[in-house]
C-alpha cells in the first residue's frame, strides 16, 4: 500500500505540533452553504474563530481555501474493515481467498480507512466478525489498525458475533464479552442469521446495558413483528441502538412500513441505510425508505457498507457517493443528504456535533465548489481536516486538447509540444 501508508512524524515535527503557535492553523477564503466567504483559525481540535476574509491574522500555517466549500466531516457508521478489498482474491484467474493473517487484515484495515479519510470520513465505525474458527484475530487486527491511525482518523470496532443463542451461542456470549473487554466500542450482530432472532437481539441488548456500549445491528427489517418485538426492546437502552441497512422496509407495504417507522421513532432507534449496497452477502438489493422514515421522525444516518470485497467488490466507500444517491435516487434534498452521511452519522456514532462555528471540534472536509448541489455532483478535489489539521488532500485537473477548428470555448488544455525543426514534431 505505497500509496496510502501512513507516516511516523519525526521528532522535529512532534516538537512543532507541542507550540501553540505552530499547531495553529487558518483556512482562508473558504465558502460556507451560506454563501459567505471566510477565514477559519483552527486552534489544537477546535474551531477558534470564524470571520469575514481576510480578518483572521494570526501567526501558523495558512491555507488557500478559495473556490471551496467548507463543510462539517463526514463520518463513516456502517464499514467493515475486516472482510475490505478482499474481492481481488475471488474469481476466475485470482489468486485464492485473502489471507486471515492478523498482519494482512491490519494491513487491509488501514488502508481501507485511509481511503475513506481521503474522501472526507474522519471517524469511522467498523463491523467486524469474531467467534467460529478466527475467534477475535480479526478484532485484534482492527484493534492495531486504529492504533496505527491516532492522529489521522477515528476507527471504532463493533463486535459481531454469529450466534447467540442456544448451546452453539454459548460461546458467542463469552466471545461477546471478550470482545468489549478487548475494547470494541460496539456491540451488533445480524439477528436474522441466528435461529432464534429475538433471543439474540435481547442477548446483544443485555450485554450492551451490563458494559454501558452502544449498539449496532445487521437486519433486513423485512418482518414487521420481528422489528417491532426489537423496537420495544431496544427503547429502554439509553447507549443508543442504530439498525442497518433496512432495505426490507422497502419491500413492505406503505400501511406495514408506516407503521414500522412510527416504532422506530418511538423507540429512538436510528436507521443506518446503505445506498451504496449492501454487505456481508446477507440483504437483497435495496434500500431503505429514507423519505418515509424521516417523515416519521426517525433519525436516518448513510453509510458505505461494503468496501471492495465480495459483497460489493466495486464499493467505494465514499460518504459524499451515498448523501449523492440519497438526492439523485431517494429524492432527498442535498442539505438533508449530506447530514444523512454527516451530523447524523456523527450522532449515530456518539460523537459531539460539528459547525463550522468557534467553540466546535476541527473535522471538517473542504471540497472544490461553490453549492452543496454541485459539490456532490462533482467532489472531485478534496481537503479533510481532522483535530485542527490537514490530514488528506485530493487534486483532481480535468484539461481539454484543442479542437480542430481552432477555436473552442476557453476551457483548460493540454500542452502542446514545441513544433521541431520545419514544423514537425
Amino acid at each position: 500500500m505505497p500509496d496510502s501508508q501512513p507516516r511516523q512524524p519525526d521528532d522535529h515535527a512532534a516538537d512543532a505540533a507541542s507550540s501553540p503557535e505552530s499547531s495553529a492553523l487558518t483556512l482562508c477564503g473558504a465558502r460556507l452553504t451560506d454563501g459567505r466567504i471566510v477565514d477559519v483559525r483552527l486552534g489544537g481540535v477546535r474551531i477558534e474563530a470564524v470571520g469575514t476574509a481576510g480578518s483572521l491574522v494570526a501567526p501558523g500555517a495558512r491555507v488557500d481555501l478559495r473556490g471551496h466549500l467548507l463543510l462539517p466531516a463526514p463520518a463513516e457508521p456502517h464499514a467493515h474493515s475486516d472482510t475490505a478489498l478482499t474481492a481481488d482474491g475471488a474469481g476466475p484467474g485470482a489468486p485464492g481467498p485473502a489471507s486471515q493473517r492478523p498482519e494482512d487484515i491490519q494491513r487491509r484495515a488501514t488502508e481501507a480507512a485511509l481511503l475513506q479519510l481521503g474522501h472526507g470520513a474522519t471517524a469511522l465505525r467498523s463491523h467486524v466478525r469474531i467467534g467460529d474458527v478466527q475467534g477475535l484475530t480479526a478484532l485484534e487486527a482492527v484493534l492495531q489498525a486504529r492504533r496505527s491511525l491516532r492522529g489521522l482518523a477515528d476507527l471504532t470496532p463493533v463486535a459481531v458475533p454469529r450466534l447467540l443463542t442456544g448451546v452453539a451461542g454459548a460461546d458467542g456470549l463469552a466471545m461477546l464479552r471478550d470482545a468489549v473487554k478487548m475494547g470494541a466500542g460496539a456491540v451488533g450482530g445480524c439477528p436474522d442469521l441466528d435461529p432464534d432472532p429475538t433471543g439474540y437481539a435481547e442477548a446483544v441488548l443485555e450485554i450492551a446495558a451490563e458494559h454501558g456500549c452502544p449498539v449496532d445491528l445487521h437486519t433486513d427489517s423485512d418482518d414487521p413483528a420481528r422489528l417491532a418485538r426489537l423496537a420495544a426492546m431496544a427503547g429502554g437502552l439509553r447507549q443508543g441502538v442504530s439498525l442497518g441497512p433496512c432495505a426490507g422496509l422497502s419491500r413492505l407495504s406503505g400501511e406495514a412500513a408506516g407503521r414500522a417507522a412510527d416504532q422506530l421513532a418511538a423507540a429512538g432507534v436510528t436507521v443506518i441505510c446503505l445506498p451504496q449496497g449492501g454487505c456481508c452477502g446477507v440483504e437483497r438489493r435495496g434500500t431503505a425508505p429514507v423519505r418515509l422514515l424521516r417523515a416519521a421522525g426517525v433519525r436516518v444516518a448513510a453509510g458505505s457498507g461494503a468496501l471492495r470485497d465480495l459483497a460489493n467488490p466495486v464499493g467505494r466507500g465514499d460518504p459524499l457517493e451515498a448523501a449523492f444517491l440519497l438526492a439523485s435516487q431517494s429524492g432527498l434534498r442535498p442539505e438533508h443528504a449530506y447530514e444523512a452521511v454527516s451530523a447524523e452519522a456523527r450522532r449515530a456514532m456518539g460523537l459531539p456535533e460539528v459547525r463550522v462555528e468557534a467553540g466546535f471540534p476541527a473535522e471538517l472536509l473542504a471540497v472544490r465548489g461553490e453549492q452543496l448541489a454541485g459539490v456532490l455532483s462533482l467532489a472531485y478535489s478534496r481537503i479533510v481536516v481532522h483535530r485542527g489539521r490537514v490530514v488528506a488532500r485530493t487534486s483532481a485537473v480535468r484539461e481539454y486538447c484543442d479542437s480542430e477548428t481552432g477555436g473552442g470555448p476557453g476551457l483548460p488544455r493540454q500542452g502542446r509540444p514545441d513544433p521541431g525543426p520545419g514544423g514537425g514534431p
